[in-house]
């Protein structure tokens, strides 16, 4: 294989070996630190950190320190907790088709290597949080617990209640964006916390069903693979019907942003509702799961448009 690989590099134009031992690197890195997620997960505390200087009537200009330490901090403690995520789960990574090119599968990178980045990735990332607040370190180190002991370690392959397990975690980011400008955390955090949990399980399910042939393989109990789609279908209903009324509660930003909301809620589960009859369950959760990701993203950017003009 490895005489095969060095004579198509030969053969390709204008590219050099060195050129793709940088591209591999690369996308083992992204793999390792779950790039997606970081970015999701910053995006969120980013928002949350605006809506505090909303709410206590604050200037960006004072707060710059916080906020370059509350995104480092935030993008740190969340890839250590990626990293030694991958480590854990080694073993299972290579049954399935999105997970088995990790370096922690190809041997790419040594796994000594991982785990000690891991660890000094947690440590530096909740020192960053704890050098604007302990709240936010506090904070910080809930979230990489939540996701890295009570989720990898312990749920994941014992509980179906592993999703709503997991969803503790990818709540916490707004919590720490805010408590890095305000220690008490007002009622708005808790409601960015609640979106983003009640959120997640809808989100995780579909992919569930989309992967449930993989995680049944690396003996993940997942809901499809312990008690079937229908079941699944239905409790990914119930928890977008649960997505609801949270819109309401952030009334305070406006008019715009809870009919905005209530739309994106009224489409998914219209959408979600389809499942019921759809047949090709497969590609039904393709589209739920796809949905959800836009339905995160067009949210929390509309909630940092809509704050960053009066805090600058």
């Amino acid at each position: 294989m490895q005489k095969i690989e060095s004579v198509a590099t030969d053969m390709l134009p204008n590219s050099s070996s060195q050129d793709i031992v940088k591209t591999k690197r690369s996308s083992d890195l992204k793999a390792l630190f779950k790039t997606g997620i970081i970015q999701s997960n910053v995006m969120t505390a980013l928002a949350g950190f605006l809506l505090a200087l909303y709410q206590n009537q604050l200037q960006l200009n004072d707060y710059w320190f916080h906020l370059v330490f509350m995104l480092l901090g935030s993008a740190f403690v969340i890839a250590g907790g990626c990293v030694l995520n991958n480590y854990y789960d080694r073993d299972i990574d290579p049954v399935m088709s999105r997970t088995k090119k990790r370096p922690t599968v190809t041997g790419t990178i040594p796994l000594s290597v991982i785990l000690i980045l891991g660890i000094i990735l947690s440590i530096v990332g909740v020192g960053f949080l704890l050098a604007i607040s302990w709240q936010a370190g506090l904070l910080g180190l809930f979230g990489w617990f939540a996701y890295v002991v009570l989720y990898t370690m312990w749920s994941k392959r014992r509980y179906t209640l592993n999703t709503a397990i997991g969803s503790l975690s990818g709540a916490v980011p707004p919590l720490i964006g805010w408590a890095a400008i305000d220690p008490n955390l007002s009622f708005m955090a808790f409601v960015l916390f609640a979106l983003i949990f009640v959120w997640q399980t809808p989100h995780f399910l579909a992919l569930a069903i989309k992967k449930n042939d993989e995680y049944q393989a690396a003996n993940i109990p997942m809901l499809p693979v312990v008690h079937g789609f229908e079941v699944t279908k239905r409790q990914i209903i119930f928890y977008i019907v649960c997505l609801l009324p949270i819109p309401f509660l952030l009334y305070q930003l406006g008019l715009g942003l809870v009919l905005l909301g209530s739309a994106l809620n009224i489409g998914w589960l219209i959408l979600s509702l389809k499942g019921l009859k759809n047949q090709d369950t497969y590609k039904w959760a393709n589209k739920v799961f796809v949905y959800s990701l836009f339905y995160l993203l067009i949210i929390f950017v509309s909630i940092i448009m809509f704050t960053l003009p009066f805090v600058i």
